[in-house]
């Protein structure tokens, strides 16, 4: 079983890394583009239609909004990079919107932060995987109908991926994503060109259909409220442009200025295809529906709406099937890897809280291909669990979306105004003063925008799911706080054990025990280990559960004439761990400063139900000696011949398996 881990390990992860490669792991741009930003320009596939899809319940009439939502959501974009390119700048450590507000805000606002990211990274892995099952869903019917199977299975393989090292991860994803780039830009192209140069009639096969409106939603606050609600959907686009602050240790030198170098085009490339799918939406005519069966009144019966990636494609590229299917489908595949900008930042975000001893310091380790393994796959986890929650409805998810991402943009905004003001005071030469103060108006209008959203966020979702954002970011403030109190007390015992003398000062004597069930060959390895280590007081011990057979053993004893006196200790209930605990406890009592050591002869079994049938009561005693103070609890193994053969076959170095070692790497 352990050569069949290790073998399915390499052909997942491949061999390990040494700790000085780590520096060829890092990327340069045209790599670190797809790994970091594929979150940000991927989100142009779902935001103009979630905004559609929103203004849907208002009738056809109510997309005249779209246009204008969608210049909104452009200038609070641009708003947003220009504000990290900032922070890259000032931050380049790589804990982004954690560390500006810790530094600027203190612990606790850094906390909420991270708090809000982490939910934010699961989420995006959900609502991208289930995003993509949506647009392959629209040209495979049995995705469409297996949403949720396709999802989990594309969370799997993609952890599988990152799971073998950041770049290797974002060479595979590099393709992929420019192919989705050069799609998406290829068809606002030309459907423009359709349009505007050769007069052609470019129309959407929802064009035609009757957009019911459900309620009055175009008058008074409620048309505000609809208008509201669809910006904030269609502010999801700007989820993952925080992903680049907190990766930029994994940049080649010049890292931040690689850095806001990769933000900045990121950032031009998203608003340019966000607004040439807004341009054709309105040019084709598209219609989205939120309940399509209802409200599109003279659809065929048989009508499965598509996504609108998918309608523009056939309205655009018509007749040439190629390159509807290339635009479709590098859509959907770039849905998926987009989930891979959360799987790049939520890990090295976890490791960054876990140095902090906010989380468990295991995802602060490295795993065999230098990446932060255990992140991954934690992050996985909680996608699955989401996705299958949620059914990988991505109307569903997305309430729940964004709440995070823009908790972490104002905290962070603000942060890097208070940064600005700092430096301001200690009084810059004018011209460092003057680009000083440049930044903190980007920064200020940056806070002002992300701040505005936060709150129209918060009105038009809350109800809608955001509320179980805010209450799991809640529960992993309260969790990480209770961790870090914890590690905190930890370190304080530690501390104060130190300065106690009694814990420095050696124990006066050994008093050791050899714990007796039969006289076979186990307890006899384990007397003349005992023997060996020399104790100033040695005695075995055995357990009276059976008088006739505690009658035998005691016989046995006293003709094999062993030095070792054994004693007796009743258990009128036929019990083994309390009696033993009692004995072990007087023994300190009567010399608190003796150290006890408990020798416990143990089986070594090859195969799993074995174990099952020995060392029961060793287990059980072990577990409540160790909580014992001044008392040490030895095991001493006896090999059966179950265990010749794991011996011989399968067992290798301590931490090979993980570091992914077979025996013959290890004999080399």
């Amino acid at each position: 079983m352990p050569k069949l881990a290790s073998v399915a390990k390499r052909v997942l992860v491949g061999r390990p890394f040494r700790t000085d490669r780590l520096a060829h792991t890092l990327l340069p741009k045209r790599v670190a583009l797809p790994v970091f930003a594929s979150d940000a320009m991927s989100s142009v596939a779902y935001a103009p239609e979630e905004i559609l899809l929103t203004l849907s319940v208002a009738g056809a009439s109510a997309y005249l909004f779209s246009p204008w939502i969608a210049l909104v959501v452009v200038m609070l974009m641009a708003a947003v990079v220009l504000s990290y390119r900032q922070n890259v700048h000032a931050y380049p450590s790589g804990g982004g919107d954690y560390e500006v507000a810790t530094v600027n805000h203190g612990p606790r606002w850094g906390l909420v932060v991270g708090s809000a990211l982490l939910v934010d990274y699961v989420l995006t892995v959900s609502v991208s995987i289930a995003s993509a099952a949506a647009n392959i869903g629209s040209v495979v019917p049995f995705v469409a109908t297996h949403k949720v199977e396709f999802a989990v299975g594309a969370i799997v393989l993609l952890t599988a991926m990152n799971l073998r090292g950041v770049r290797e991860s974002g060479t595979l994803f590099a393709i992929p994503t420019y192919a989705f780039v050069v799609g998406i830009l290829a068809m606002v192209v030309w459907g423009a060109t359709r349009v505007f140069l050769l007069g052609d009639d470019v129309r959407a096969e929802s064009a035609d259909f009757t957009l019911l409106e459900e309620g009055d939603h175009l008058s008074g606050m409620a048309l505000v409220f609809l208008v509201l609600r669809a910006f904030s959907s269609g502010s999801a686009a700007l989820t993952g442009v925080e992903a680049i602050s907190n990766g930029v240790p994994a940049f080649r030198k010049p890292k931040s200025r690689n850095a806001a170098t990769t933000l900045l085009l990121m950032g031009v490339l998203a608003i340019v295809m966000f607004l040439g799918l807004i341009m054709l939406a309105a040019l084709s005519g598209a219609k989205i529906a939120e309940d399509p069966a209802h409200q599109l009144v003279n659809a065929p019966a048989d009508y499965e709406q598509k996504t609108l990636v998918a309608q523009l494609a056939e309205a655009v590229f018509g007749g040439f099937d190629p390159a509807v299917w290339w635009v479709i489908f590098f859509t959907g595949l770039i849905l998926v890897l987009a989930a891979n900008t959360a799987f790049n930042g939520f890990p090295v975000l976890g490791s960054i809280l876990a140095q902090d001893r906010f989380l468990p310091r295991q995802l602060h380790t490295r795993g065999d291909r230098l990446a932060f393994s255990n992140g991954i796959v934690g992050l996985a986890t909680f996608a699955i669990i989401l996705v299958v929650a949620f059914d990988a409805e991505v109307t569903r998810l997305i309430q729940l979306y964004i709440v995070g991402v823009f908790v972490s943009f104002v905290l962070s905004q603000s942060g890097m105004i208070r940064h600005w003001n700092r430096a301001l005071r200690a009084d810059p030469d004018p011209a460092v003063a003057r680009r000083m103060r440049r930044s903190r108006a980007v920064n200020a209008f940056g806070l002002f925008m992300t701040a505005a959203v936060l709150v129209i966020v918060l009105i038009t979702k809350f109800t809608h799911g955001a509320w179980i954002a805010i209450a799991a970011m809640a529960v992993i403030y309260v969790l990480m706080t209770a961790i870090r109190k914890h590690y905190d007390r930890v370190a304080a015992e530690l501390r104060e054990a130190e300065l106690n003398r009694e814990t420095r000062t050696l124990p006066s004597r050994n008093h050791a025990i050899v714990l007796v069930s039969r006289l076979h060959l186990p307890t006899r390895r384990a007397l003349a280990y005992a023997r060996a280590t020399r104790p100033d007081v040695l005695e075995a011990v055995t357990v009276n559960v059976d008088d006739a057979d505690t009658r035998a053993l005691v016989a046995q004893w006293e003709k094999e004439d062993f030095s070792v006196p054994l004693k007796v200790v009743e258990s009128p209930y036929r019990e083994i761990t309390k009696p033993v605990l009692d004995y072990v406890r007087r023994v300190r009592t009567d010399n608190p400063r003796d150290v006890v050591t408990v020798y416990i002869p143990e089986y070594v079994v090859g195969r799993w139900w074995e174990q099952l049938l020995h060392n029961q009561s060793a287990l059980r005693l072990k577990g409540r000696l160790l909580f014992q103070p001044g008392v040490m609890v030895t095991s001493v193994p006896w090999q059966l011949a179950s265990a010749q053969r794991v011996r011989d076959d399968q067992v290798v170095a301590p931490g090979a398996i993980r570091r992914g070692l077979s025996d013959k790497d290890n004999k080399r």
